[in-house]
């Protein structure tokens, strides 16, 4: 199909054909991008983007729904076998939509939302005061206790809920490189009346693998997923939800506490309007992906190449925000050397990898210049680099810090970057 631009759009093909160019020859360490297999990219780009499907499967808007039904009926039966949980929404266009509709189920203007602080790893769709949500609810911030190791105030979290009495307790985080106990995080929320939920976007594949713990088990209610970071799926979102819950600010015209026509209602008509069925069938072919056994394969390999990361940085002398990681992400803390996240970020840049500035907590530098960076494994596990590969790159980025002025330097680590990064081809290519 992309030949086919070719003749249609010339310029359009010229750009696509570079960024493949650039994939090819470089190497992707931001934490929340991965790469698609060629079936979800070419479920993507399938028939199904001709068609309007307001509305749930067996309730639509529009006639000509017989495939769209089974279709995306198929993707939601196998998000809840996947994640277990009891229902599953598919339509939401992206995490912070999605964050959107869960709070338009649950919440009223006013209302109380307890998240992590967006400098202690949390993130901008969980009530950052630039945010259109952040003027419309009261969101309420916890952090770490222990910066060193990431150990989270609980005592802090408790007593904000019991004093603010939130409607949900939210466990999220897109900086954190730990783990999180999701039990506490259930208990509070159980004390005060709220729902516990979570949005783990950066981390849902590697639960899928089966590699980290699922907060379902520990009592969530509700859960938030993008779909394109460790899942390796399309750009899109899902809610899934367990059990149900009693709503203290139901509104007349409700009919049901059930939680999972409630979300389905806000997603649709409360907050958007036609699903992209084309999307819909790629988080379906994502999803059958991550069932499979070679799924858990490269969740563990994963959390082994972020392990093997963490331990080449330290042992370099660099400082990591927690001291380390659980999970598929390390955050260097630059704070105290002449270095910031800007600054790494541009020298990896010229080199050929990509990775994201980050802010540390209480980073003492403004978010446009922050002291960290942040960089995650998914992406080049997809490649399948491993524990070897890992350590070379980690030399190339320290050798890229410290030279990050000098040319000649930079272009020949360019050189080595690209020949790694042909010996490792990318699927989505």
């Amino acid at each position: 199909m992309v030949s086919d631009i070719q003749w249609v759009d010339p310029q359009i093909f010229e750009l696509i054909k570079a960024e493949e160019r650039r994939q090819a020859t470089g190497m992707e360490f931001i934490a929340s991008e991965n790469y698609q297999s060629k079936a979800v990219l070419a479920a993507q780009s399938g028939v199904f983007a001709n068609k309007y499907s307001e509305g749930t499967p067996g309730r639509r808007y529009y006639g000509g729904q017989e495939n769209t039904d089974l279709m995306e009926q198929l993707a939601i039966d196998r998000a809840t076998a996947l994640f277990g949980s009891d229902h599953a929404n598919v339509q939401a266009l992206s995490g912070a939509a999605a964050n959107v509709c869960i709070y338009a189920w649950l919440l009223e203007p006013g209302d109380t939302i307890l998240g992590m602080d967006l400098t202690h790893g949390g993130h901008l769709t969980h009530g950052h005061p630039v945010t259109f949500m952040g003027k419309i609810f009261n969101f309420m911030r916890y952090g770490m206790k222990d910066i060193s190791t990431g150990e989270i105030d609980f005592a802090q979290i408790r007593q904000m809920a019991h004093e603010h009495k939130p409607k949900i307790i939210l466990a999220w985080f897109s900086a954190y490189p730990r783990e999180l106990d999701y039990a506490k995080f259930a208990e509070i929320a159980n004390e005060v009346g709220a729902v516990a939920m979570a949005d783990m976007s950066h981390i849902w594949g590697l639960i899928a693998a089966g590699v980290l713990a699922n907060p379902f088990d520990a009592w969530f209610q509700v859960m938030m997923t993008t779909t394109h970071k460790s899942l390796r799926g399309p750009r899109w979102s899902l809610i899934l939800s367990k059990g149900t819950v009693s709503n203290p600010l139901k509104k007349p015209e409700d009919t049901s506490e059930n939680i999972p026509t409630r979300i389905d209602r806000a997603v649709f008509p409360g907050v958007q309007w036609w699903p992209h069925m084309n999307t819909i069938s790629a988080i379906a072919v994502a999803l059958h992906e991550a069932a499979q056994p070679a799924f858990r394969t490269y969740g563990e390999q994963t959390l082994a190449n972020a392990g093997t990361m963490a331990e080449e940085f330290l042992s370099r002398g660099y400082k990591l925000v927690t001291g380390g990681t659980d999970n598929h992400m390390i955050v260097l803390d630059l704070s105290e050397t002449e270095l910031d996240g800007t600054i790494v970020e541009q020298a990896l840049d010229e080199i050929g990898i990509s990775t994201s500035k980050s802010t540390i907590p209480d980073d003492p530098n403004p978010p446009y210049r922050p002291s960290g960076l942040r960089i995650g494994t998914p992406a080049m596990t997809t490649r399948w680099l491993q524990q070897d590969q890992i350590k070379t790159v980690v030399w190339w980025m320290d050798t890229a810090f410290q030279n990050h002025d000098n040319a000649t330097v930079l272009e020949w680590l360019k050189k080595e970057v690209e020949q790694m990064s042909r010996e490792f081809p990318s699927p989505s290519l």
